[in-house]
């Protein structure tokens, strides 16, 4: 019977990884302190400092820690990452920079023409859930999670699209505002319709769908992505049935429950946020009739 400790301290860590956020997060503050005056004029308050560091230890949660092993062990932890990576993480990014630093970056030549195209709401929408959709077409998810290079650029890519998806929800530059009250929730209702055939097809498919939590061979090369290739091979043959807590197509569609009871929790609960800021803003602007 294998443990997971057999996968070595690498594989269950990322101590480099640890490293990497490590030393990003102290450049971002250190950053931060050398516009000091611009700080304290424009403000970058306690709760986006927390905020900010929360976000880190997340990104570390997901793409460090022994729940990126169990990601390619069995589809059901596959489907909490990419819950949290796509739907909890980026909103808690996008909120926890200052406005100005967000005005800096995309004010940027090359990036201002793309970034307004591509947060245009409904583009914004069917560009994420389209390319959520398309990984988890079976033969593309299979390429994806065995090829290094395609797996870290598609991670990379359809983060930058959840950045996008969530920009007109949660970003506060009042420049970059192009939605408000009823039609953030009518948004949000339209995001949740849009993965819900991903979901479906996950769910109810009658037969697993993912060679790569089948076959001996592509799961090993799937592994490569996390486990350090000397101590993939000092553990011999192994088998992914061995890590099979539940039959693959019950791993499959708990996999798919779970990503849509994930993503009605955060978007019931940004749908609450939103709604209680349109109400207050009514309430608090004067009737122009009176």
């Amino acid at each position: 019977m294998f443990r997971l400790e057999q996968f070595g301290f690498r594989a269950l860590w990322s101590p480099y990884f640890f490293i990497i956020l490590l030393l990003l997060t102290l450049l971002y503050f250190a950053f931060l302190f050398r516009h000091q005056k611009r700080v304290e004029e424009e403000g970058l308050s306690k709760r986006q400092g927390v905020l900010f560091v929360f976000a880190v230890l997340l990104l570390y949660l997901i793409k460090g820690s022994p729940l990126d092993l169990l990601g390619h062990l069995m589809f059901t932890f596959h489907m909490v990452q990419m819950a949290l990576l796509y739907l909890l993480l980026p909103p808690l990014f996008i909120a926890a920079v200052p406005d100005w630093l967000w005005k800096r970056m995309i004010g940027l030549p090359l990036v201002k023409p793309a970034f307004r195209l591509f947060t245009k709401p409904i583009l914004a929408l069917v560009l994420f859930n389209g390319l959520f959709s398309f990984y988890h077409v079976p033969f593309i998810f299979d390429f994806v999670k065995t090829n290094v290079f395609y797996h870290e650029l598609y991670t990379a890519v359809l983060f930058f699209f959840a950045i996008i998806m969530w920009w007109p929800l949660v970003n506060r530059v009042e420049e970059e505002s192009e939605l408000s009250g009823l039609k953030k929730i009518a948004y949000l209702i339209a995001d949740s319709v849009l993965l819900t055939p991903a979901c479906a097809l996950i769910i109810f498919s009658g037969k697993p769908l993912y060679q790569t939590y089948l076959s001996g061979e592509l799961w090993v090369k799937s592994l490569h992505l996390c486990v350090p290739a000397d101590m993939l091979a000092s553990l011999g043959t192994i088998d992914p049935e061995v890590f099979q807590i539940i039959p693959p197509l019950y791993d499959q569609q708990l996999g798919g429950v779970i990503m849509k009871v994930l993503q009605e929790i955060i978007y019931g609960s940004v749908l609450i946020y939103v709604f209680r800021e349109w109400y207050r803003k009514e309430t608090e602007e004067p009737d122009p009739g009176l």
